[in-house]
């Protein structure tokens, strides 16, 4: 029963560690008043810091104060002098789950 009990919190560490790896390019939709429009993130994971940019047919912009923590992340931006704060949760290895003022926005891996 022991054995047991170990090899369960080893196979749940390792997954907790493998969802941090967002390293890489997601997209999702965002709907907005004049229809909606498709946001582009490149992240970048170094220990807990989060860094990375977002794109959309409107602007480009830098991620800053970014972090992450298991599955759990959290970065802003400043857009037209404005700073949006979001949280994020990574679902799986391909969809991840952003919150912001703006509501909620799930994103999936591009794969190259």
């Amino acid at each position: 029963m022991k054995y047991f009990l170990i090899l369960l919190f080893l196979g749940g560490s390792l997954t907790v560690f493998a969802q941090t790896n967002i390293d890489g390019n997601w997209k999702g939709t965002r709907e907005a008043p004049n229809g909606a429009y498709e946001i582009n993130y490149t992240f970048k994971v170094d220990g807990k810091t989060l860094t990375g940019m977002m794109r959309t047919s409107f602007a480009e912009v830098k991620l800053d104060n970014g972090t992450i923590d298991s599955n759990k992340f959290t970065y802003s931006f400043t857009y037209n002098g404005t700073t949006i704060k979001s949280k994020g949760e990574i679902l799986s290895e391909n969809e991840i789950l952003i919150k912001n003022q703006f509501g909620e926005m799930k994103l999936t891996r591009v794969k190259s």
